[in-house]
């Protein structure tokens, strides 16, 4: 059973929903990537989603665009991401890249595939291959049990959506509002509904994303979606690492993530 899965499977028995953190490859160092996938894995991360940094930015905001930039201005390639998450293992929770399309194409899917898996990914979010020509590669993550994980916007018609929920394995990427990724005050009311929308379409756990990063996010979430993902908070703190201070960030990161899965999962009394 491919990991994601059983993720989700152990969680819903225990009525538990997943954290998500996004990470930035390469950003300040893969070193510094693979510490903070051990970090975050130790804190109780359930699964960590990590970013193939791109120079053509795709619904990014400016705090994951710059941390993007950094990354490829310091040469980053595509190996070294695989090197770098390597070196990170073992961690106990599944890993998923969040990777252009470009990228896999350039490499052949399968070859991609066959690599990310070697190190130790368990599938891919593909933000920019739309349903219409996702077919192939859907198909191919099936024969090779690597999870094909689309997103659904609040613009994405109910007739779409349902081909992309059927296209899609692992869990559906929920995307919170019609933008860019980024922190928000305030998530918006309706998309309660769109999670209960999306339910009636498919039995995959839907995971929410864009925006999310405060506790009352979280709590306002748990009753229906399955996991939350949170981006731009963590890599924001990623923005002026230096050797002197990675050791407080770190923690500070830590210290976030923990105060998210509290707000998740609140802890039995």
């Amino acid at each position: 059973m491919n990991a994601i899965d059983d993720l989700f499977r152990r969680l819903r028995l225990a009525k538990r929903k997943a954290f998500i953190p996004f990470v930035t490859a390469g950003d300040p160092s893969t070193s510094a990537t693979a510490e903070l996938i051990r970090d975050l894995d130790s804190t109780g991360c359930h699964l960590i989603e990590v970013g193939f940094p791109f120079s053509d930015p795709i619904a990014d905001g400016p705090v994951i665009q710059a941390s993007y930039t950094r990354a490829l201005d310091r040469g980053l390639k595509v190996e070294d991401i695989f090197t770098g998450v390597e070196s990170a293992r073992p961690v106990a929770a599944p890993l998923v890249g969040m990777v252009s399309y470009t990228l896999v194409h350039r490499r052949n899917p399968a070859t991609f595939i066959e690599r990310a898996k070697k190190a130790g990914f368990s599938g891919a979010i593909v933000p920019d291959l739309p349903a219409e020509e996702a077919e192939p590669f859907a198909a191919l993550c099936v024969e090779r049990d690597f999870k094909n994980i689309l997103l659904v916007t609040p613009t994405t018609p109910p007739a779409r959506a349902e081909k992309i929920v059927r296209l899609s394995t692992g869990f559906v990427y929920c995307v919170s509002v019609a933008g860019i990724t980024g922190e928000r005050d305030k998530l918006p009311d309706e998309l309660l509904g769109q999670l209960r929308q999306l339910r009636s379409q498919t039995d995959l756990p839907l995971c929410v994303g864009f925006g999310v990063s405060k506790p009352e996010h979280v709590r306002m979430l748990r009753e229906e979606a399955d996991g939350v993902i949170v981006g731009s908070a963590i890599v924001r703190r990623l923005a002026n690492a230096q050797p002197g201070n990675w050791v407080a960030i770190r923690s500070d990161i830590r210290e976030l993530a923990r105060s998210l899965i509290d707000a998740l999962n609140p802890p039995e009394r």
